[in-house]
């Protein structure tokens, strides 16, 4: 029996890798690998603002994942104004939650917003914003400047976000 098991898998899983998928920007696990970032970042006592960067960005990625599996049911979920809105109400209503089950500590404000709220607002847009311009690098190339550019870029731009955040934390705010 386990013989069979093994002979089948083994040519599922040889036709899967002459068939490839196209490859998804935001996989399951980098949402995962984000989603254990924050709840190590709130373990280790790292500022609201900058695990609201983070949580921002991971609501930014969850939303795509979840529009890119919509969409696969639905060809209205690929159009740019849908996405936007999906983004949008992914973010309000994680920052709606937080307040209405009292999940969000005030410790400080930023702009006249607690730090984690702020956070989330700023890493989500920039999220985006990275997001929408590597799209447009890419269908006007028609091709990655180099292997992993979004990946790189959309890391790149966060890590960028929250140093510039610890420093205007700690130096001027």
């Amino acid at each position: 029996m386990k013989k069979i098991i093994l002979a089948i898998s083994t040519i599922f899983l040889g036709f899967s890798a002459l068939f490839p998928k196209a490859a998804l920007a935001h996989c399951p696990l980098c949402v995962a690998g984000a989603g254990v970032g924050l709840t190590l970042s709130r373990l280790l006592g790292i500022d609201d603002s900058i695990t609201g960067i983070w949580l921002g960005a991971f609501l930014g990625a969850m939303s795509f994942w979840a529009t890119r599996a919509l969409g696969r049911r639905n060809k209205i979920f690929f159009h740019p104004v849908v996405d936007l809105i999906i983004y949008i109400l992914v973010i309000v209503s994680t920052i709606w939650s937080f307040y209405k089950f009292n999940l969000v500590v005030k410790h400080g404000d930023i702009f006249g917003y607690d730090k984690l709220t702020f956070g989330m607002v700023i890493g989500g847009a920039l999220f985006y914003i990275q997001d929408f311009i590597n799209d447009a690098i890419i269908k006007k190339r028609q091709k990655a400047f180099f292997p992993y550019q979004r990946i790189v870029v959309g890391l790149g731009v966060i890590v960028f976000l929250s140093v510039g955040m610890y420093v205007l934390i700690n130096f001027y705010i």
